[in-house]
Formats: structure tokens, sequence, C-alpha cells
């Protein structure tokens, strides 16, 4: 007596892997795609573009050492924050140093100063 053989289900059929259960492995695990092109014309490279792609969560990435966006103030309001920290302390900085150049000059008599003349 022979056993029939078991024919695989249609895809989306089984109770396997569907998208979300593959979306979720990726991200725990994370994957890296990696590639270069290069454009040469008689043996003279003319371009070289690298291209590295990291698919991970966020936790992942951090577990990897991958936190780039954390700095970028165009993705994070915090860096965004400091860098106008950093902008204003740096402009007090140069606007003190110009007091020092002209002593008699100060912000408050600066604008009564140049309406008397």
């Amino acid at each position: 007596m022979s056993v029939p053989g078991r024919m695989p289900e249609p895809y989306g059929q089984s109770g396997g892997s569907n998208l979300a259960d593959i979306l979720e492995r990726v991200l725990d695990k994370g994957i890296v795609i990696a590639g270069d092109i290069r454009i040469n014309l008689l043996d003279i490279e003319l371009l070289t573009i690298k291209l590295r792609l990291i698919v991970a969560s966020v936790d992942k990435a951090k577990e990897m050492g991958i936190d780039w966006w954390e700095d970028d103030p165009a993705l994070s309001t915090r860096a965004r924050r400091d860098q106008l920290t950093r902008e204003n302390a740096e402009l007090r900085e140069r606007l003190a140093r110009l007091e020092q150049l002209e002593p008699g000059r100060t912000r408050a008599s600066a604008p009564a100063r140049e309406e008397s003349q």
C-alpha cells in the first residue's frame, strides 16, 4: 500500500509564515544588503557608488552600535535643540568679544547713541 505524497499548499493557504512573521524575523535579526556600482570608460573609473542597506528594528540597530539618527537635527528634536543651544552659546561669546572691543558701546546705549547722532 502506498501513501500518497503530500503536495505543498498554495501560497497564502498554509498556516506558515505570512508577511508579518517574515518582517518580524528580519527586524529581529537584521539584514544587510551591500553592493557597488562602478562606471568605467576605457578602463578609467568615472563614478563609484557604494550602497549599503541595513534593515533592522531600532533596538537591534542600537544593539549593533548604529544610532546616527539620534544626532541628526533633521530627525531628532533633541539633536536640533542641542544644535540651537550650541549656536546660541557661540553667538553670545562672539557678542561678548565684540562688546569688549568697544567698551563704551553696550546693547542698552547703542540705539540711544545712534538716535542722537
